[in-house]
């Protein structure tokens, strides 16, 4: 049996039952790993290098020569209206707290400061304190278990009037972050399935042909996250990596399957028999959901390059969901649709459910309307999403970090009460880390000089205390911000040390200096993705490439692809500006962006413009394969360019247009949570899904396809080695009107030098 797309639909479509069992033992499996808290135990909210950066070294060194890993410092900060520290009633409340904290035991806290006991962090107006927590705990899931412990401590303490008291740092900001993300999904979950389910309902005109792709969504969605789990047991993953899953899973799982059943139903109001019908749908829609999976899994590959486990995470979720909804796709709902046979228009809702085609109407109107002035269409649609794009030249990237967050959500709060009452030095400070001989006279001088130049810079603190090993080897010199370490003036600060203190400090010394911290990190982070941004996109667009020529046998129809997705993924960076950086876009975008309620940040988060570009260029290339391979498929029968043309955009418009509708719901509702970076995700992904499947494929596709004419279809001679895969399958194979691909074949074949290629 030879393996391809057809021939796994036919192999399913004869014994069902076993397949069904064969994926349902899978999903149980899946199921049990994520019940089991495999799944939970893969996630972690921590961002790292896989390489080594200059801020991962210094941490590196510290921890190997100075300070030994550190355990986290959690904080309790405690405000009253009116009572002092000096008042009875402050100091009995402060003093619960910290018994009920200590009695979690050595197991969870290590100790737990207070103004009570030393001289802990007071506040000016003596109405603030915090309680440093010192937990014990290392691994990071564990210490998302502890510190919901302390919080309950620390809630089960009778609060007098007037106070208010917060538990604040990096394991409780992670338990809120992925409180707010389990809500977030559920409400994405829950609108873009029911805005799926309408638009299956409307496209497909039954509410059992309807409910199929529901399912093989679900199937992907649940044993992708089981391979997550697995391979959680190796790496870690971010715990955005479930809302990536669920995403992209909705999207793709419930597309695939759409453009299955169609066709299946198509095949059959041909006349041709279940098991037939479903094999022509395999030789058919499964090649092209085959090939586009792999478009989109090529994309993805790209992230894969960038040393970091934020895109790992990102491409890694994606890639594993993509996969198995093209397997369900190939096999699983073939067998289902053997069981189900005619039952699947079964609870009808139109009458002509199972049409997709009609010989006139609405689409083929408008394709050849556009055909028949393809030079200003072509002009006035590209032109439109040139112009979306040019509030990208004004990006400013970087991250948002709790400034953020909605008002209420009480980490939120408590950042703004830390920022009122402990202005400066709290946060996590620039780390100069020098190595070499900290007691030479010239590098005390060095020491000595750095700490007079940062004192005099506005966006920092006085350094602290100069920390040095045992050694006397390696020295550490904390330097605080004055302000959010996240904001401009943090990363500047930190540019400034790195390219202008530092250098000129040392110079002429033989220490080696670094500079750490968590803003030297984010700095890192924008860096690496600005240095891998070109590789990305050299790596995604030419493996792109190289797969559609294969495909198409063409190497004019991959170029006009990928300038197309590359017109639509730009405008969707320059809806992403205007929508949500700070300052820039007119004033109706930002009164709709109000509306939306979406967050205005001074920066696009830095990871952003790399996902968008790889997701988008993947999923946008869905729709040029779907369409491309029935227009290819028209064109091998009949040889006529422009009747092609208009055939595959009226025969997958209502199909193409219903998928994307359904991609814009999933994508959209996950732009309606709370959290800044998904709403800029998920926005850049609906408007380009929007973007693709009305302007470039309703459009530009046509115009470009009408102006190259028999050129669409061009392969150089020398590339005529290329497999021909027939992703238009056996059917059409078997009737084709052979097409020379070369102008030296159609001089061999007799055709005059003047024929019309239009």
């Amino acid at each position: 049996m030879r393996i391809n797309p057809e021939s796994f639909a036919r192999a399913s479509s004869r014994h069902p039952w076993r397949t069904v069992v064969a994926w349902v033992v899978l999903l149980g499996g899946a199921i049990g790993l994520v019940a089991g808290g495999l799944f939970g135990d893969a996630l972690t909210n921590a961002i790292d290098f896989t390489n080594e950066p200059e801020a991962k070294e210094a941490a590196r060194l510290v921890e190997e020569r100075l300070r030994g890993e550190e355990p986290d410092s959690e904080l309790i900060l405690v405000v009253s209206e009116n009572a002092t520290v000096e008042d009875p009633a402050f100091a009995d409340y402060v003093g619960a707290l910290q018994d009920e904290v200590q009695a979690l035991g050595p197991g969870v806290v290590r100790s737990v400061g207070s103004y009570l006991t030393e001289d802990g962090p007071v506040s000016e107006s003596g109405r603030a304190v915090l309680l440093p927590v010192l937990m014990t705990e290392t691994d990071e899931d564990a210490l998302s278990d502890d510190a919901k412990l302390l919080d309950e401590a620390v809630t089960s303490v009778d609060r007098p009037d007037g106070f208010e008291t917060h538990v604040a740092g990096p394991a409780t900001l992670f338990n809120q972050f992925n409180e707010i993300i389990e809500e977030d999904i559920a409400k994405g979950e829950g609108i873009g399935s029911i805005v799926a389910l309408i638009v299956l309902l409307v496209v497909l005109g039954a509410v059992v042909a309807g409910l199929i792709p529901l399912v093989l969504a679900a199937f992907s969605i649940a044993i992708a996250m089981g391979a997550t789990a697995l391979a959680g047991l190796v790496v870690d993953f971010s715990f955005f990596v479930q809302n990536m899953i669920t995403m992209i899973g909705l999207a793709v799982g419930i597309d695939y399957s759409l453009f299955i059943v169609a066709r299946y139903r198509e095949e059959r109001l041909h006349g041709r028999e279940k098991l037939e019908a479903i094999g022509r749908a395999g030789a058919t829609a499964n090649r092209a959901v085959f090939f586009s999976g792999m478009t989109v899994v090529l994309a993805l590959l790209g992230l894969l390059i960038v040393p970091n486990t934020i895109f790992r995470s990102l491409a890694g979720g994606a890639i594993f969901v993509v996969l198995i909804a093209v397997a369900a796709s190939m096999t699983l709902l073939p067998a289902i649709l053997a069981l189900l046979g005619d039952r699947v228009n079964k609870l009808r809702v139109r009458k002509n459910a199972g049409r997709v085609e009609a010989g006139t109407g609405f689409w083929d109107r408008a394709t050849r309307f556009v055909m028949g002035r393809p030079v200003v269409s072509l002009l006035v649609g590209a032109g439109l999403l040139v112009v979306l794009a040019i509030p990208y030249f004004s990006i400013h990237t970087g991250t948002s970090g709790v400034s953020t967050l909605p008002d209420d959500i009480e980490g939120k709060r408590a950042f703004v009460l830390l920022e009122e009452n402990f202005a400066g030095g709290l946060s996590e400070p620039a780390e100069v880390v020098i190595d070499g001989d900290i007691a030479a006279s010239e590098v005390q001088s060095s020491i000595d000089e750095l700490t007079a130049t940062v004192t005099s810079d506005p966006a920092f603190a006085a350094p602290s205390p100069l920390e040095v090993n045992d050694a006397g080897d390696l020295a550490v010199l904390s330097i605080p911000f004055r302000g959010d370490i996240y904001e401009d003036a943090s990363v500047q600060a930190i540019r400034d040390l790195r390219e202008e203190y530092v250098p000129e400090a040392f110079a002429g010394t033989d220490a080696r200096v670094l500079v750490g911290g968590e803003t030297a990190f984010n700095v890192d982070f924008f860096d690496q993705s600005d240095t891998y941004m070109p590789i990305v996109f050299a790596f995604v667009l030419g493996l792109s490439f190289l797969l559609l020529t294969v495909v198409f046998r063409s190497v004019v129809l991959p170029v006009k692809a990928i300038l197309m997705n590359l017109l639509s993924v730009g405008a969707a960076y320059g809806m992403v500006v205007m929508f949500f950086q700070q300052d820039v876009g007119p004033g109706f975008v930002k009164d709709i962006a109000s509306a939306l309620n979406f967050i205005q940040v001074e920066s696009i988060e830095a990871w952003i413009p790399l996902f968008l570009f790889s997701v988008l260029f993947g999923l946008s290339m869905d729709y040029h394969v779907f369409l491309l391979t029935r227009i290819r498929e028209h064109y091998d029968l009949t040889g006529d360019n422009t009747g092609s043309v208009a055939y595959g955009l009226r025969t997958t418009a209502g199909i193409i247009t219903g998928a994307a509708l359904i991609m814009v719901a999933v994508f959209g509702g996950f732009a309606a949570g709370r959290l800044s970076p998904l709403q800029q995700m998920g926005f850049g992904l609906a408007v380009a899904v929007f973007l693709d499947a009305t302007i470039v494929r309703t459009i530009l596709v046509p115009s470009a396809m009408k102006l190259l004419g028999r050129a669409n279809w061009y392969l150089p001679r020398w590339l005529e080695w290329l497999p021909k895969l027939d992703v238009e399958g056996h059917e059409a194979a078997e009737q084709r009107v052979d097409i020379p691909d070369t102008p030296a074949e159609l001089v061999e074949a007799g055709e005059p030098r003047g024929t019309d290629l239009g």
